[in-house]
């Protein structure tokens, strides 16, 4: 007599729950911009959401424990002066983020530990290269202020945040690029194109070192991660717009390792990776559910394991980082599910009797501290993540500065505007050159007087917020 064997996992039961209506985030402004990036990004301190605002681009940062109704006339970050795109925050510092935006730049931001009491406007660094919209940001996994943008003009350029330069670009892409994922070191990262084709690339190279055509059929946009063995994950759709999810190996493009085709739905679906479990979440935009799976070394390597389903479709998502889950709970992950005016968390379980730690549960994950110096990246080296252990908790640090060497961007950038010294004043009639002296002067007392009264307001303000809290 024949018995079904069940495939033995610790995470066959693995069950979603949305928190209480108070634990989450009320009255947000999600963005309409039609773009297919998860408007949303997450790590221990912090939550960002790029929203709907006038007047330029406009993003929404909260502290993680700053939960309930979100006031209207909270301070936004507002630096860009088109639409949002994506933000990315730093893998090695949980007060650094990355913006792109509509208005041809990426931005990188200081957070402060505290709540924002007034807009945030001047940006630590700007990034100007591109010449159309830049829709991806993504920091380097390993190695401290490298950060990756890539652009509408179809340019990807690795950039230096520490100086504002840009390191490498890349003009191998004929169309727009739909999708970047560094590999677990940051030697490599795997592109999906317009062009309906997968690569990997070597940016120290500057070249596409492999390539497959169509890895989905369908014309629709697809999404490729690399998983912890150097594998890629991807998600697409067949000719018959089918939804279907892959399994690659880059060093044999010929055949796929799993192909599995999932329903039949306009949704892209967008890929977020748990390295430690091996697990990856399904979440399609305009999707009311989340499908995870494990992938695995056996047959058929990428495994359905649930659906995690609510009543409302979801607008984009957030994928917290591993150290900023609650071991205390066999907390395994802990998805933002955004709505049209607010944010859910969700909290993905492996449901256990024991309160003590759960070792198999928590292998040591990638911690805060930069593997490299971006000088030892560009030079060739690889590293790993540097790994901490989960037993205790993860407590995030205090905010360090970012330091940016503002010599390096200047030397590089073109100057745009003269001063009066170097004018040739010779050339003037001096009556001309005595009144553009005095409405300099004149423009330059009006500005000091304006600032004395923003200094002022703004002191009125912490009074006030310091007296209320």
């Amino acid at each position: 007599m024949s018995r079904s064997i069940v495939r033995q996992s610790k995470f066959r039961h693995v069950f979603g729950q949305t928190v209480k209506a108070e634990q989450g985030y009320d009255d947000i402004r999600v963005s309409k911009v039609t773009w297919d990036s998860s408007f949303c990004a997450v790590n221990p301190k912090f939550l960002a959401v790029i929203i709907e605002s006038s007047g330029g681009g406009a993003f929404l940062v909260l502290p993680i424990t700053k939960t309930g109704r979100v006031d209207k006339s909270y301070p936004l970050v507002t630096g860009h002066s088109g639409p949002v795109l994506d933000i990315d925050w730093c893998h090695h510092d949980d007060n650094i983020l990355a913006s792109c935006s509509e208005d041809c730049t990426a931005m990188v931001w200081q957070i402060p530990d505290h709540a924002l009491t007034r807009p945030l406007t001047d940006p630590v660094v700007v990034l100007e290269g591109h010449s159309k919209r830049v829709g991806i940001v993504s920091w380097h996994p390993t190695a401290r202020n490298i950060l990756l943008t890539a652009g509408s003009d179809n340019l990807i350029i690795v950039w230096n945040v520490g100086t504002g330069e840009p390191l490498i670009s890349m003009d191998d892409h004929p169309d727009l690029i739909y999708s970047i994922s560094w590999n677990r070191n940051g030697s490599l990262f795997c592109t999906t194109c317009k062009d309906r084709r997968l690569r990997v690339c070597d940016p120290r190279k500057r070249e596409v070192v492999a390539e497959r055509l169509a890895p989905h059929e369908g014309i629709r946009p697809m999404r490729a991660i690399f998983t912890r063995d150097g594998n890629i994950f991807t998600t697409g759709f067949t000719r018959m717009s089918q939804r279907e999810l892959g399994l690659w190996d880059p060093t044999n493009f010929e055949e796929p390792i799993a192909v599995l085709e999932l329903d039949t739905s306009n949704g892209v679906l967008l890929p977020y990776y748990d390295a430690d479990a091996n697990m990856v979440y399904l979440c399609g935009k305009g999707d009311s559910s989340i499908r995870y799976f494990e992938i695995t070394d056996e047959p058929p390597y990428v495994h359905y394991l649930s659906t995690f389903s609510s009543k409302e479709p979801q607008r984009g998502m957030g994928f917290m980082p591993k150290r900023g889950v609650d071991v205390s709970k066999c907390e395994i992950a802990r998805l933002f599910k955004l709505l049209d005016k607010k944010c859910e968390p969700i909290t993905m379980t492996v449901p256990r009797k024991s309160d003590l730690f759960q070792d198999d549960l928590y292998p040591d994950t990638a911690g805060p501290e930069p593997a490299m110096e971006p000088e030892d990246w560009l030079d060739g080296r690889d590293e790993d993540p540097i790994l901490v252990s989960m037993r205790e908790g993860y407590v995030p640090p205090k905010s360090r500065e970012l330091k940016v060497s503002k010599k390096n961007m200047l030397d590089s950038r073109p100057t745009t505007r003269r001063s009066m010294s170097t004018l040739e004043t010779n050339s003037l009639p001096p009556q001309l050159l005595e009144r553009l002296l005095e409405e300099i002067q004149n423009l330059k007392a009006t500005v000091l007087s304006q600032e004395k009264r923003i200094c002022d307001l703004e002191d009125k303000l912490s009074q006030y917020t310091n007296g209320t809290d």
